[in-house]
């Protein structure tokens, strides 16, 4: 097999490579799995006992020590947690392999540790195994990888697969999340000169949004189905337009909706513009996108207003054939996988341009 796409200069690979050399390669056959992998599904699922599921997500522990160690630890817990939610099955065990730098200290290892344990209690989660030390040629912000897994009935998760036509589409918070809560904590000083002290200090308020845990709890409500919920997905690598794309995909269906609808703050608006970012194909961890049933939009939107969570509906999920869409400005177009994040060399130049400041 000959594999004409290329592979990304940074982030994860596009939907090509990962059709073409990750999906016909996925080790022994097992009629236990009900959900394996897929561009575009989170988490995998397998039946462990009659009625009784596991989800697994796994992904790498980012730790990044220009936010500050609790913060980046903090960050590094809810990307994981983030992901294995949006099957509606609360958190349950924790998997973690720590390569750390020779650089790294023992004060910042406590402090590191201290807060994944205190984020694990919080929400119920055992560690179970792991692996740590510290080896050369281990750097930030790559220092290991973990995987998180939830328990839970059969009848009761949702992957992106089960969206449906017909289903409305939500977001929650807006677009660019991280992409601006990223920007403020590790370039705080050159945000500040580019755009001032007051959106600084608006878009620092981002940084503990990234997280869409409680936005997918609080839609499933302990059982996503009986909820309404047909699926959630967080809108990590290229943003809120990749997430949408991922779920078509994933589900076999088309999308109809309106940028307009998407929340977009001002201080994230005006930091995508003067940085070059579309804010709509950023990445944007703490941006849930939730496909559910027109029934149970209202209960869902209610519940996400009670945990203070801003919502949008957006539009919803159509046939396949009529393609995905998008209406901007009043006039409707194909929306394709970004596939380039805009975020990863506008925030590599950013933080060069921090150290010279």
């Amino acid at each position: 097999m000959t594999l004409t796409a290329e592979l990304p200069a940074e982030g994860k690979i596009n939907p090509a490579v990962f059709d073409g050399l990750i999906y016909p390669r996925l080790g022994a056959p097992s009629p236990d799995i009900l959900a394996g992998p897929m561009h575009g599904v989170d988490c995998g699922v397998v039946r462990v006992a009659p009625g009784r599921v596991m989800a697994m997500t796994a992904d790498p522990i980012f730790i990044v020590p220009e936010y500050g160690w609790e913060r980046a630890a903090w960050f590094a817990f809810h990307i994981l947690a983030s992901d294995i939610t949006t099957t509606g099955l609360a958190p349950s065990h924790l998997a973690v392999d720590l390569n750390l730098p020779l650089s790294i200290k023992k004060e910042e290892l406590e402090l590191l540790w201290e807060t994944v344990h205190r984020e694990c209690v919080k929400y119920g989660v055992s560690v179970v195994t792991g692996h740590t030390a510290r080896y050369a040629g281990c750097n930030y912000p790559m220092v290991g990888g973990a995987v998180m897994t939830a328990l839970g009935d059969e009848d009761k998760y949702v992957t992106t697969r089960m969206a449906r036509p017909g289903d409305r589409v939500i977001v929650t918070k807006g677009a660019a999340i991280e992409t601006c809560g990223l920007f403020a904590a590790a370039c705080p000083k050159l945000v500040e000169a580019e755009l001032g002290a007051p959106d600084l200090r608006e878009l620092e308020k981002l940084f503990y949004k990234m997280s869409t845990v409680e936005d997918a709890l609080a839609a499933a409500d302990g059982n996503a189905r009986a909820a309404g919920v047909t699926s959630m997905h967080d809108a990590t690598e290229c943003g809120i337009w990749g997430g949408l794309y991922e779920i078509a995909r994933a589900s076999g269906t088309g999308m109809a909706v309106d940028r307009d609808a998407i929340i977009l703050d001002p201080a994230a608006a005006r930091l995508c513009a003067r940085f070059g970012i579309d804010p709509y194909s950023a990445i944007s961890e703490g941006t849930l996108i939730i496909t559910a049933k027109p029934a149970g939009v209202p209960a869902i939107l209610a519940r996400l207003e009670d945990k203070g969570i801003a919502t949008s509906v957006i539009g919803e999920v159509t046939e396949k054939s009529g393609g995905i869409k998008v209406t901007e400005d009043g006039r409707q177009r194909d929306l394709a996988h970004p596939v380039k994040d805009p975020f990863w060399p506008a925030f590599t130049a950013a933080m060069e341009r921090e150290k010279a400041l």
